[in-house]
């Protein structure tokens, strides 16, 4: 009988992930989740784009640990997991550098109008000098200071912008001092910020909490950054916002993906899009693999594992 069940996208290459494991975790089945029928195995490992609820739970009458390689685990129906007694884990380290970098880079990007420049050029037209600006000096509002948004104001850190950060709960006087940072309520992070970035999970009380309220706080032509979750914000809010008040902003997630092309926030100025990739870099990716097998080791063991959620 195996004690794992990797459940995969279509996307991914079953073959490399196979080879990957198996010398690791012996025995481990490897499968596309929409081939998936059953298994009688202990511990399943996913990712994000796949949706772990009845339907795959109902198939594993002895699964007990449900690792997701992977940040987020909104993908996970927690309450049927607790139901059953099943443990879940998540992955919350292995992407914060890919993200932070990503997060910068979209700023600066935005500050100093890289995309239309570059695009201005490629037309074969010169542009005027522009009035780009400069990080430094900035304030920078990080919402959310989990492994993720620690990691982006160490990073801030060089480029002298003064950091404001909104969390539940306020980081120890010691580690503030650290990293440079200044607890306020949220919407004084909005009123105060020239720039924010957005690191929280997905969760009942999050979902949809950037609504028109929380924009209309923000400084005429501030920078709006999303790496975290789309449903955290209300698009249509966001997009009156990125009209009326200059709003500039970097998108990384959307509310399905591929996303709506039809959306007006496709034809604004002043907006950068990833695929959903700031956490995706070569060495996230290996990251996310070492701690998901480290995990799974461990409670194969009988180690209580790392980053348990339930």
């Amino acid at each position: 009988m195996p004690e794992v069940a990797i459940l995969l996208p279509v996307f991914f290459p079953l073959d490399a992930v196979k080879m990957g494991v198996s010398s690791i975790l012996p025995g481990t089945e490897v499968r596309h989740d929409r081939d998936f029928t059953g298994s009688d195995a202990r511990v399943l490992v996913v990712t994000t784009f796949t949706k772990v609820g009845s339907d795959i739970v109902s198939k594993m009458p002895n699964l007990k640990f449900v690792q997701v390689a992977s940040t987020g685990y909104d993908n996970v129906d927690i309450s049927l997991l607790k139901s059953k007694g099943v443990k879940l884990s998540n992955i919350p380290i292995a992407n914060k550098e890919s993200v932070a970098e990503h997060v910068i880079m979209m700023t600066l990007a935005l500050l100093r109008d890289l995309i239309p420049l570059d695009s201005k050029i490629k037309n074969k037209n010169w542009p005027s000098l522009t009035q780009g600006r400069e990080l430094k000096g900035k304030v920078f509002a990080i919402i959310g200071m989990g492994a993720i948004g620690t990691r982006l104001a160490e990073r801030l850190l060089p480029f002298e912008v003064s950091i404001v950060y909104c969390d539940i709960e306020r980081k120890p006087e010691e580690i503030e001092q650290r990293l440079g940072v200044s607890f306020l309520p949220l919407d004084e992070c909005l009123k105060t910020a020239d720039i924010i970035s957005l690191h929280l999970p997905l969760t009942d009380e999050t979902k949809g909490i950037f609504s028109k309220r929380e924009f209309d706080l923000l400084k005429n032509g501030a920078i709006f950054i999303n790496t975290s979750r789309a449903e955290i914000v209300d698009e249509n809010a966001l997009i009156e916002t990125i009209k009326t008040k200059g709003i500039r902003a970097g998108i990384d997630v959307f509310p399905q993906e591929p996303p709506n092309f039809d959306s007006e926030l496709f034809q604004l100025n002043g907006v950068i899009f990833s695929p959903h990739s700031a956490g995706a870099t070569a060495e996230s990716q290996e990251r996310f693999m070492i701690e998901t097998v480290r995990n799974v080791a461990h409670y194969l063991q009988g180690v209580d594992p790392l980053y348990q959620v339930i």
